[in-house]
């Protein structure tokens, strides 16, 4: 997350330095300072950035002069208040659907300049050529289904 800017959420079933480097170096420029918790799976991949500040809620620090992520924990409260409230449980198999939502109402969002005309034409744009089936009809189902 870019303060003050967009968001871009990935599913990483398994957390570790290993699987958050390719993402952190392909979404994030290397002269960005890292805003994270004291996690260490960000310990080796910070040092290719050009800062890393730390925050250590396990000791009560939630802010330490610009360093924070309360805005990355803010996004988190909207997306799973948003699963809660709305759509109640979410499967693996399509969170990355569900992330992509709250990426783009995130992402186009009044705090950003974008209104209700210009968020509307982004989502239809968004929409062109694409479609979400479960199951793409073949021979053999239409064959078993009597066609």
């Amino acid at each position: 997350m870019e303060r003050g800017g967009k968001v871009c959420s990935f599913h990483v079933p398994h957390v570790s330095g290993k699987t958050l480097r390719p993402i952190l170096v392909e979404q994030v420029s290397r002269k960005s300072t890292l805003m994270t918790d004291e996690g260490g799976q960000y310990f080796h991949v910070s040092k290719e950035f050009a800062r890393h500040e730390t925050i250590n809620h396990s000791a009560g620090e939630y802010v330490r002069g610009d360093a924070h992520t309360n805005t990355i924990e803010g996004y988190f409260s909207i997306f799973k208040r948003g699963i809660i409230g709305t759509y109640h449980h979410i499967s693996q198999q399509h969170l990355k659907r569900y992330l992509a939502e709250f990426d783009f109402r995130y992402n186009e969002r009044s705090a950003l300049g974008v209104n209700d005309k210009e968020r509307a034409a982004r989502l239809l744009k968004g929409i062109v050529g694409k479609r979400l089936t479960y199951r793409r009809p073949d021979r053999d189902h239409k064959q078993e289904a009597g066609n």
